[in-house]
């Protein structure tokens, strides 16, 4: 028992099997086989290596943006007058974020004071007062309702509310719109990232900036794809619409900053890349445009006051991706390996074509696969124990 335990173990520590290999002549399987290679090797080369850059690390960003807005407009409308818009009245919010509102068009509605008034015609229509139900509030309201059903106009009725008034009524939308000069304003774009496990840090203003090229320069894709200065209305053209349809009703644009890095090449040529996107459908009959309503209060004979605004803007939304690489041992011997895999397609691939579609697939069988028989095994062993005993007889005398 000892000493067939210790054969087994001599067996397994000094002894090597590798597998039985077939040469087989056979023109199409022979081609195939290259063809295969062919096709894992450039997908090696071509897409793992060359294009994903699979011998490096990667690492995502980590990232701040602010901006600022230069730019100013004069409007002259009824009731208003020659009036100066700077930055401080057409941006929201005014402390630069990554998410801003430029206003493009507007509606007033003027001297709004907390009071009792007749409600809006179509949401607070009524023809008794059986349907203003007193302290209610209707999605589409504008105040507390008071229980009366007050005379609107000559021919209208409405319910009277608790609210700002007078109400908003005015909703024709100006055309041209009125800050139709926010074209020409100018965006400066602040972005500043970090790859943290490569302990490398970037800003958009990189070193092929200077501070009098930034005082002169307009952001441009083919003639100055470097520059953080961009004008709103060349952004919304290249986002694909039409700036003064834009906004007269509002709209949404998307600026991504994208950040694709090699650092196994000098840090200079790590570079931002900017793209404009329509993030607003045009053709849209629901909610169409992008609006939204602020007020700037005042006091008038020790009342609050307030002056109304519907704002109709485009709002920029800035989105920040990107990712660096760097040679690493680790990614590069897993890809080799899993490379060397692939290989083993071709193989599998052959031998499926070999052994069961080829005319000749009976007789390629029998040279790869070797067939032992149960009974055959035993007539050899019996064979072996008669030699062995022979052996010994012969050994005695």
């Amino acid at each position: 028992m000892g000493h067939k335990f210790t054969e087994k173990i001599s067996s397994f520590l000094f002894e090597y099997d590798t597998p039985r290999m077939v040469l087989v002549h056979n023109k199409k399987v022979g081609l195939t086989f290259r063809l295969i290679q062919l096709v894992v090797l450039t997908y090696i080369i071509g897409w793992v290596f060359l294009y994903e850059k699979g011998y490096q690390s990667k690492d995502g960003i980590i990232n701040s943006v602010s901006v600022k807005l230069k730019g100013i407009a004069v409007t002259n409308i009824s009731g208003m007058g020659p009036y100066l818009w700077d930055v401080a009245d057409y941006v929201f919010p005014p402390q630069g974020d990554s998410s801003f509102v430029v206003m493009t068009n507007f509606i007033i509605t003027r001297g709004q004071k907390q009071e009792t008034c007749p409600g809006h015609p179509e949401s607070e229509k009524c023809n008794n007062e059986s349907t203003c139900k007193k302290g209610e509030f209707l999605r589409r309201g504008q105040g507390i309702m008071t229980g009366k059903c007050v005379d609107f106009s000559r021919t209208q009725k409405t319910c009277e509310i608790f609210g700002w008034c007078p109400v908003e009524i005015d909703d024709n939308i100006p055309n041209p719109p009125l800050l139709l000069e926010a074209g020409k304003f100018t965006l400066f774009i602040k972005n500043s990232i970090t790859f943290p496990r490569f302990g490398v840090s970037r800003r958009n203003l990189v070193e092929q900036i200077s501070e009098r090229y930034l005082k002169k320069c307009v952001y441009h894709k083919d003639k100055d794809p470097l520059c953080p200065v961009f004008k709103l209305g060349y952004m919304v053209e290249e986002s694909g619409q039409n700036f003064s349809q834009v906004a007269f009703k509002g709209g949404i644009v998307g600026i991504t900053i994208n950040w694709d890095c090699d650092l196994d090449w000098p840090l200079k040529y790590c570079v931002p890349v900017y793209k404009f996107h329509r993030l607003y459908s045009e053709n849209s009959n629901v909610s169409p445009g992008y609006n939204f309503r602020y007020a700037r209060y005042y006091r008038e004979n020790g009342r609050d006051m307030r002056i109304l605004y519907k704002v109709f803007g485009i709002r920029f939304d800035i989105l920040v991706n990107g990712k660096a690489g760097k040679f690493d041992i680790i990614p590069t011997m897993t890809t080799i390996g899993s490379g060397i895999g692939i290989f083993g397609v071709a193989s599998v691939l052959c031998d499926l074509l070999l052994l069961n579609f080829l005319s000749n697939r009976d007789y390629y069988k029998q040279k790869k696969f070797k067939y032992v028989e149960r009974n055959y095994i035993n007539s050899e062993k019996e064979d072996i124990d008669m030699s062995n005993s022979e052996g010994k007889k012969k050994s005695s005398l």
